[in-house]
């Protein structure tokens, strides 16, 4: 087929499909038509293939005929884009080969590196100084290109009159995990975004962390060699035709009215919240108030700006402690599926900058560009942390920022820059010595930084103790599953559960009710007042803080949007405290006092014991008054006996005291401070 025959056909194809909205994306001022490559297929199959394996000439040509179609309005610099591929265009970024040089090829992964927009020159005029013509060069390399000669004969310097330039950006996308297989490592992509495809409606569609399908051409750069030639091997870049939005975060998935309806119906259930708590893992048994926190998670309180510019979060934190193979790392692989943005990182495989951000060099645009880490991948989304325990401490660090205050910033190289992560996590971690020893304290027995622990708003200490009953219960149900091969039918299926939890969390924000805030407001008041007290009844423990308060918002919001509610009413503030109550009276209690005392998970030190190390130190200062520099060790353990601190605990708060630099030991028998 010619090109004029080939004009013609694309133009009385439009005519009949698209006449109607490319007078609509005119009308609104857009310069481009998305077309269904299956309804180009059903009209013409020759047009179509000619699209596929020639693609370059062909949509220029198709842009020429949509600039002669007559409008009311003057069609100019109009772009072509494709969508709906065959099934065998779509390839893996680690199968393109040279024989995809020049196709219309479909790719999918992650976007993972944003380069900047930039201005690119498509075409020059020069203007002759001799004789003022006019050279219209059209820029197809790298390298600007200038006239050599004029009709007149003049040879040499030209004047620039006049340039056209576009809006050009680069991406980096990454193989989907989900297309690896063993131990692969995901294969890479250079992007090219190109004039209505870097707009700010589009911009929102390739921010790191969207997983995307791109259809384009892949085309071939050539390496520059050191002697200012070029090298045999060459690079490949994929120019993007069209882009689309494969895994949106919550509040851009569409659903529709039918299933609207359905979900509406399923809210108005009698037992709601017991049938989505079954239906969240049916092959996990047990943990009733574990799954029903992580299910109040999924849609979260609400978020509030207030007049100042203060952001109150509304996400909701959950670190679950326990046993091995009590089904941890299985809650959080079944929450990864349930998510619509979930990740899901492991302990050593995880880095600081793997969690937050790192700056890298862009290969592409040169300079530095920003590289998204899980947590901002993962905004508006859920990020499972398995392991937690395993990082090391400087790794652990950066999580601070993003769990409190929600954004991530970055000062390295020449970038300074403040990420928005908007992510709820979900972490799970082993105590210290691999098992919960039933006779110490739990709180000692996690090995934790006290300042990453308080910034979870509930901890879930999982156990495995031997009890009869529960462990034959426990033994029928996983065989059952592995003899038949199958879980029980939950009373909600998978699919229509995400659905639930996503339109649960885009459409409600709920509000407080008088009712909700009081049965809130007495809880806290009694707990507050429920420390243990000194001889002078001077309240010494703190067993709830303002933090737990917040908390409390955040779960009684959320258990309304997962009701469907517009009002968080009384029953969602009781759901809330239970669920406060419970954690408190796993992880909280005081072992001297029998009170709750939060000091004791948020500062790893209850009131009581901070106490008695306030004893030890008045003991010493005193001896040194009386014996000088060196204190003798005896004498300190005799003295705080008599004020009941047994002589197990006075050397464990002097052997802290010496790690930490307090004290140090001139001989066996005696102390010093420093």
């Amino acid at each position: 087929m010619d090109l004029v025959s080939l004009m013609k056909k694309f133009q009385e194809f439009i005519e009949i499909f698209y006449l109607e909205e490319l007078q609509n994306q005119i009308m609104h001022d857009r310069n481009f038509i998305v077309i269904d490559f299956a309804t180009l297929s059903g009209f013409s199959p020759e047009i179509s293939d000619k699209v596929l394996e020639e693609p370059v000439e062909t949509i220029q040509s198709f842009e020429l005929a949509i600039e002669q179609i007559q409008l009311s309005h003057e069609i100019k610099k109009f772009k072509i884009r494709f969508s709906n591929l065959p099934p065998s265009r779509k390839v893996l970024i680690k199968n393109v080969r040279s024989k995809h040089l020049g196709k219309l090829l479909n790719l999918e992964g992650t976007i993972r590196q944003k380069g900047d927009v930039r201005p690119q020159v498509t075409s020059a005029k020069f203007e002759c100084p001799s004789c003022g013509n006019i050279q219209t060069i059209i820029q197809l390399d790298q390298k600007f290109s200038e006239p050599t000669k004029c009709a007149c004969g003049r040879k040499g310097k030209f004047k620039l009159i006049d340039k056209e330039m576009i809006d050009l950006q680069g991406l980096v996308l990454e193989e989907a995990t989900e297309n690896l297989e063993g131990g692969e490592q995901p294969r890479r992509m250079q992007v090219v975004l190109k004039d209505d495809l870097v707009s700010p409606i589009s911009e929102k569609k390739t921010n790191p962390g969207s997983k995307v399908k791109i259809c384009g051409i892949v085309t071939e750069v050539p390496i520059p060699a050191k002697d200012g030639g070029k090298l045999t091997r060459f690079d490949l870049v994929f120019e993007a035709n069209f882009v689309e939005s494969i895994q949106e975060d919550y509040s851009e998935i569409e659903i529709s009215e039918e299933k609207e309806q359905e979900l509406i119906e399923i809210s108005m259930m009698p037992d709601v919240m017991n049938k989505i708590i079954d239906s969240f893992a049916p092959g996990i048994y047990g943990h009733e108030k574990v799954k029903e926190a992580i299910l109040l998670q999924f849609v979260g309180g609400v978020q509030k700006k207030r007049g100042d510019g203060v952001k109150n979060r509304g996400d909701i934190h959950i670190l679950l402690i326990g046993d091995p193979g009590a089904g941890k790392s299985q809650l959080l692989k079944r929450a990864q599926v349930l998510a619509p943005k979930g990740r899901y990182v492991s302990g050593k495989g995880a880095s600081g900058a793997g969690l937050t951000a790192a700056v890298v060099r862009d290969e592409f645009m040169k300079g530095w560009a920003l590289e998204a880490g899980a947590l901002v991948l993962a905004n508006k989304g859920i990020c499972l942390i398995d392991e937690l325990d395993k990082m090391t401490p400087e790794d652990r660090s950066a999580m601070h920022e993003a769990l409190e205050q929600q954004s991530v910033t970055i000062s390295k190289a020449n970038i300074q820059a403040t990420l928005t992560c908007e992510t709820t996590v979900l972490a799970a971690a082993n105590p210290k010595f691999g098992r919960f020893d039933p006779f110490s304290n739990i709180a000692r027995q996690i090995d934790l930084p006290p300042a990453l622990i308080s910034r979870f708003d509930l901890i879930f200490p999982i156990r495995d103790i031997p009890k009869p009953d529960a462990d034959e219960r426990l033994a029928d149900f996983i065989l059952n599953m592995h003899q038949e091969n199958t879980t029980k039918e939950p009373a909600i299926d998978t699919e229509t559960l995400k659905l639930y939890i996503i339109y649960a969390r885009k459409t409600f924000a709920p509000e407080l009710s008088t009712e909700a805030l009081e049965e809130i407001k007495q809880y806290y008041l009694k707990m507050r007042n429920s420390g243990s007290k000194d001889e002078d009844g001077i309240q010494q423990a703190i067993p709830i803080t303002a933090r737990q308060l917040e908390a409390m918002v955040r779960l009684a919001e959320a258990s309304a949007k997962l009701r469907y509610s517009t009002v968080v009413e009384k029953q969602d503030g009781v759901r809330a405290t239970e669920l406060m109550q419970y954690w408190l009276n796993n992880m909280g209690i005081d072992p001297d006092s029998g009170k709750i005392d939060i000091d004791k998970i948020t500062s790893g030190i209850t009131s009581t014991e901070r106490n008695k190390i306030g004893i030890v130190r008045v003991v010493i200062d005193d001896l040194e008054k009386k014996h000088g520099k060196k204190i003798p060790y005896d004498e300190v353990l005799q003295i705080c006996e008599s004020k009941s601190i047994p002589k197990e605990r006075t050397e464990e708060i002097v052997e802290k005291m010496i790690r930490k630099g307090d004290l140090y030991r001139p001989d066996r028998d005696s102390i010093s401070k420093i």
